[in-house]
């Protein structure tokens, strides 16, 4: 009975901090499964990675999907945690904020029984996950700055500088990321001029650094590694702005559809496609399997905890049409649009 009313009392409280959340029918005995995504500015979340997932457990059983986005706020998500575990979570599917503030909600669900599956992200101290699901997050890293590399030395322009545009301090993926970068631009022997780690992952904040990087940096800068597609579009509003000539090579991840018209287009050179629907399949299946008791395995370990890590895939204009399309993941008819429709026959794209 304690128990009970201390789940709504908690429930209550935090209610209001749940905006966008998607909150279970108390009134089925359905095993509820929580999905805890952090922002709405990366676009996968909110275009894929909830869709699918909530798609696949409903294929799965009867199991039903508490949704929360934590919009960037790590408190939020705390909340959003302790709600879900007071209405009864079997299993938690938490993509954290930020990966050390997410310690004390795997071990408060730790201390409740209830599995963490650790999503995209890893959770950082706080106990162990009971599965961990994304990708090879240095090899993302790699291929972003490879691709950087080599267009460079097809512009010829390799002696020029470098802007390093990183992610969110708070996400453990970002320093992955930027080690697998750093590693080849250093064997390169490429300048980098000067690097940030973009709060929040925004846009907006990248597009400011790099305007005031240009001011001082003028024509020196050859190239710019952005992070992730949504910093890369920061990116390329200040070199527009700024009328930046030859136009910089701009790097990015997550193969969103804007990346890939920018591409496309020619004014952004790379993405980094991940496959996004079967990561999240794959964190459904083992969520139930989880919620039933099971002890998923795991295609190898990551610090002892059983993970699945998939492979990303670098996309240029040259194989657009073999790599994104091809899976499924978007259409041509998706990217060319009416406004990009001369660029993308241009591209052999039709």
């Amino acid at each position: 009975m304690r128990r009970f009313l201390t789940a709504v009392l908690l429930v209550a409280a935090s209610a209001a901090a749940l905006s966008g959340c998607a909150l279970p029918d108390n009134s089925s005995p359905r095993t509820i499964i929580a999905l805890l995504l952090p922002d709405k500015k990366t676009a996968r979340y909110e275009t894929f990675d909830r869709p699918v997932f909530e798609k696949r457990i409903a294929e799965l059983g009867d199991a039903q999907v508490l949704y929360t986005n934590a919009d960037q706020d790590a408190a939020r998500q705390q909340q959003q945690a302790e709600s879900a575990l007071a209405a009864g979570a079997a299993v938690l599917v938490l993509d954290p904020v930020d990966g050390r503030a997410a310690a004390s909600i795997l071990a408060a669900a730790t201390a409740e029984g209830v599995p963490v599956i650790s999503y995209d992200r890893m959770i950082i101290g706080g106990g162990k996950p009971a599965y961990y699901v994304s990708f090879d997050n240095e090899r993302v890293g790699e291929l972003q700055a490879e691709a950087l590399v080599a267009g460079l030395e097809k512009e010829g322009r390799s002696d020029g500088g470098i802007l390093m545009v990183h992610g969110a301090p708070t996400d453990s993926n970002a320093a992955q990321f930027r080690d697998g970068a750093r590693r080849v631009i250093a064997a390169a022997g490429l300048r980098v001029l000067a690097e940030y780690d973009t709060p929040d992952w925004s846009p907006d904040k990248a597009q400011a650094w790099v305007s005031g990087q240009l001011a001082q940096y003028g024509d020196e800068v050859a190239a710019v590694y952005a992070a992730n597609d949504g910093t890369a579009s920061g990116a390329i509003a200040a070199l527009r702005a700024a009328d930046v000539s030859p136009f910089p090579i701009v790097t990015g991840q997550d193969a969103e559809l804007t990346a890939l018209q920018r591409i496309v287009e020619g004014d952004q050179y790379m993405t980094v496609y991940k496959a996004i629907r079967t990561q999240a399949t794959i964190a459904a299946d083992v969520a139930v399997q989880l919620a039933a008791g099971d002890k998923p395995a795991g295609d190898t370990t990551i610090d002892g905890i059983p993970a699945t890590l998939l492979t990303p895939v670098a996309v240029t204009v040259d194989n657009i049409a073999s790599t994104v399309v091809a899976d499924g993941f978007w259409t041509i008819a998706d990217i060319c649009t009416p406004t990009y429709a001369e660029a993308c026959a241009a591209a052999g794209l039709e």
